[in-house]
C-alpha cells in the first residue's frame, strides 16, 4: 500500500480551503493554515510533499511567506493560487521559488493535474 501525499494549504479564505478540501481528501493527507505566518511556523515542524498557497492573504502574504520558505526549505514543492490573471504575479511567484501558480476561480479538473503533476517530480535536492 502506498503511503497517501501529504499536502498544506494555506488561505485566508474558509471557502477556498473548503473547496481545496473537497477535491483532495480522498487521496491525499491534508492540513490546513490561514496565514503566511502559520505555513512559515509549520513547516518548521512539519514537512509536507506539497504547499498550496494564496498570494494575497493578511498578516504575511504569500510570496514574503514564500521567500522565507525558500530560505530553508529548497525542497518542498509549493503551488501558488492567486486571483489575479496576472503574467506579473506569476512571474514573480516563480522567480521567488514556486513551482507553478494556478489562478482563482479553479476548476476541480485543473487543481487535479497542476497536484499530480508537481507530485510525481523527482524530489528536489
Amino acid at each position: 500500500m502506498t503511503k497517501k501525499a501529504s499536502i498544506l494549504i494555506c488561505d485566508d479564505e474558509p471557502g477556498i480551503r473548503e473547496s481545496l478540501r473537497l477535491i483532495l481528501e480522498r487521496d491525499y493527507l491534508l492540513d490546513f493554515v490561514t496565514h503566511g505566518k502559520d505555513a512559515v511556523e509549520y513547516l518548521k515542524k512539519h514537512q509536507p510533499d506539497l504547499v498550496i498557497m494564496d498570494v494575497k492573504m493578511p498578516q504575511m502574504n504569500g510570496l514574503d511567506a514564500l521567500k522565507r520558505i525558500r530560505r530553508t526549505r529548497r525542497n518542498v514543492r509549493i503551488l501558488m493560487i492567486t486571483g489575479y490573471e496576472s503574467s506579473d504575479v506569476a512571474a514573480q511567484a516563480t522567480h521567488f521559488g514556486a513551482d507553478d501558480y494556478l489562478t482563482k476561480p479553479f476548476e476541480r479538473e485543473r487543481v487535479w493535474e497542476k497536484v499530480e503533476a508537481l507530485l510525481a517530480l523527482p524530489k528536489k535536492r
